[in-house]
């Protein structure tokens, strides 16, 4: 029987040597695990910070082309930054594509990863075993918190994301966690009037500076951080904890 991605879906794994990854977090946890494989990625894939791999522009809107043209064995994808009807067209050209799910929490995204290597290399990183050990524990809540990612519009971190239980680890309940959506869109008068103890401004998608938090959250303390740490899972995990600890323990206001 074949393993089967995070959606259920079918994918041939035997010692992939030529991988595409559309997924920046991955990205950086194949190159960093088994080097040599990856011989594309995406114009987001930053890191390693001396990737030398071909590009295949954007994560949302990849060159199908030019990931046909490097001959992959093997593309990841994920099921929210990617398009079905790219992973639908990489499959009808015999191209096997693994599709992972957007992780909602630190435990799933490293359960993730950790079938995804065991099965595709019969490995298990270590960097993989010291991010779940440093993520194990969740601390008692101490702070509420504001986490925009993006303005004009406006849009912040809600429900069931992976920054929201990362912060909830650091012991920072996010203001937004129950709402219907995962990336609400509010008013900036709404998000001034939830009066967090902290606005977290990461430095990506959006580039967040320190004119952004006294211009637009005038009177509240706030802390910029790596959206990398925020948000990224993989061996990025192992030095994010003390990262945000430190930033956050800082807030400006």
């Amino acid at each position: 029987m074949l393993p089967v991605d995070d959606l259920g879906e079918p994918v041939p794994l035997d010692q992939p040597r030529r991988v595409v990854s559309l997924v920046p977090s991955i990205t950086e946890a194949v190159a960093v695990t088994v080097p040599g494989s990856l011989v594309g990625a995406t114009d987001y894939c930053t890191h390693p910070a001396d990737l030398d791999v071909a590009r295949v522009g954007g994560s949302k809107y990849p060159d199908v082309d030019e990931v046909l043209a490097l001959q992959p064995d093997l593309v990841i994808a994920n099921s929210e930054e990617n398009r079905a009807e790219d992973v639908d067209r990489l499959r009808a050209n015999g191209v096997n594509v693994w599709v992972t799910e957007a992780p909602k929490t630190v435990p799933m995204a490293l359960a993730s990863l950790r079938r995804f290597f065991a099965l595709g290399w019969d490995l298990v990183p270590e960097w993989l075993t010291g991010a779940e050990e440093l993520w194990r524990d969740t601390k008692p809540p101490k702070l509420t918190a504001l986490i925009p990612v993006w303005r004009r519009p406006w849009v912040v971190v809600g429900r069931d994301t992976f920054a929201t239980d990362v912060l909830r680890r650091l012991g920072i309940e996010n203001v937004y966690a129950t709402h219907d959506e995962r990336y609400p869109r509010p008013s900036l008068d709404e998000l001034n009037d939830k009066r967090p103890d902290l606005v977290i401004l990461p430095d990506e998608p959006y580039v967040f500076t320190h004119e952004d938090g006294p211009e637009s959250f005038p009177g509240l303390p706030y802390a910029l951080v790596n959206g990398r740490h925020l948000t990224w899972y993989g061996p990025s995990l192992v030095e994010a904890k003390p990262a945000l600890e430190r930033a956050l323990d800082y807030g400006q206001g």
